[in-house]
């Protein structure tokens, strides 16, 4: 059988979707890939546009049938048995969306004719970028289950001091005269993380693999720390994907931040405007600011984008890829991409500094940057030019 996600609305989850698929977006714990191979005990691909298609390839077996995925909606139990269910021919949906079809054929063509059922259950999704922090309780809690589930934790040594009993320690983390407060929601501490000495943390909240919070941190939930990423300072119903460091002093509130991110010592971003009024955010669907709904909305930033130390970001901002950032005063609420300077303006940061800065970072990390990094890189650059004129 191929498991396929097929993608929909990708520009409104634009940054971080310019150097990946939505299904490699992480909210909870687990990115949307992994709680669906999870859940399905099988491997996913992805339909998506050319140019990622090199380093997200679809696996596509001509004598299997085909499932495909929509990538904006979460597994569930009910729904895993949904679609385990379908015949060919048919679509599963909810509330006129396709979760998901079954298909002889090697592309998602016109569904028309498919026959049609909805879904027993509730799914959670997402359909624009600020989800990923609204809807990061609730897909903290789901992840927890998932992946506890049978499972007994590693012990926590008594120098911490423990609130509640929802707490679960992977193999080699590592946690020391720390307060965790697991009463307001699951805390999740991934294989050889650290919580160094002094921190605070408030459920829900899941530091994943790796991953470190520095001396006397402070976490508000719900907040996702991923993979080898470092944070301090004090942090509060935010995400970072995975390889970004917040390491120092400073406030990120109701913010992502995407991929080999760095924040500068002591930068700040407002997550509340001073009349309290609905945050408006840059949209790439309609290249304009537009109404988020929300009262509380800090940072985006895409991937390798860096920015100095004292760096204050407004209510609402948008940073681009790999996009660097300084100077002193408020920098503009939508900064492009491959963007070099802050509040007196910016010029074009040029691509092959921009390489050379990934293959340093990415090397401290024992990552290879690839030619298809390379590749990506450099088409996102060309996509984003007109932003920078």
């Amino acid at each position: 059988m191929n498991v396929i996600f097929f993608e929909e609305n990708r520009a409104q989850f634009l940054p971080l979707t310019f150097t990946r698929p939505i299904a490699d977006l992480r909210i909870g714990i687990l990115t949307i890939r992994e709680k669906w191979e999870k859940m399905l005990n099988v491997k996913t691909s992805t339909k998506t546009v050319e140019y990622l298609s090199k380093k997200y390839p679809a696996q596509l077996t001509s004598n299997a049938n085909t499932i495909w995925i929509n990538s904006c909606f979460f597994p569930n139990e009910t729904l895993i048995a949904e679609i385990n269910a379908l015949q060919q021919g048919e679509t599963l949906l909810f509330s006129g969306s396709i979760i998901a079809a079954n298909t002889p054929q090697l592309e998602l063509s016109a569904t028309e004719n498919y026959t049609k059922k909805t879904t027993h259950s509730t799914p959670l999704f997402i359909t624009k970028i600020t989800d990923i922090f609204t809807k990061n309780e609730a897909a903290i809690q789901a992840d927890f289950d998932l992946i506890t589930k049978g499972r007994t934790s590693q012990p926590l040594s008594k120098t911490n001091t423990l609130l509640g009993n929802n707490i679960f320690v992977e193999e080699g983390a590592k946690v020391e005269a720390a307060i965790l407060n697991s009463t307001t929601g699951p805390i999740y501490i991934g294989k050889d993380s650290e919580i160094m000495e002094g921190s605070v943390v408030r459920g829900p909240f899941a530091l994943c693999e790796h991953a470190t919070l520095k001396l006397s941190t402070k976490i508000y939930g719900a907040t996702t720390v991923g993979p080898h990423s470092k944070v301090g300072g004090e942090v509060t119903n935010s995400v970072i994907l995975g390889y970004s460091n917040k390491g120092h002093d400073g406030f990120l509130g109701n913010s992502v931040l995407g991929e080999w991110c760095n924040l500068g010592a002591d930068t700040n971003n407002s997550n509340l405007k001073n009349n309290y009024a609905e945050v408006k955010l840059w949209n790439y669907a309609t290249d304009k600011m537009e109404p988020t709904g929300l009262q509380f909305c800090g940072l985006i930033m895409g991937d390798h984008s860096k920015c100095g130390i004292n760096t204050m970001f407004n209510t609402g901002t948008v940073v681009g890829v790999s996009a660097n950032v300084f100077g002193g005063n408020f920098p503009p609420n939508f900064i492009p991409s491959f963007s070099w300077g802050g509040a007196s303006g910016f010029e074009t940061y040029q691509i092959n500094k921009a390489f050379e800065v990934a293959t340093q970072v990415m090397e401290r990390r024992n990552v290879s940057f690839t030619e298809i990094d390379k590749e990506i890189l450099t088409s996102v650059f060309q996509l984003t030019s007109h932003y920078r004129k």
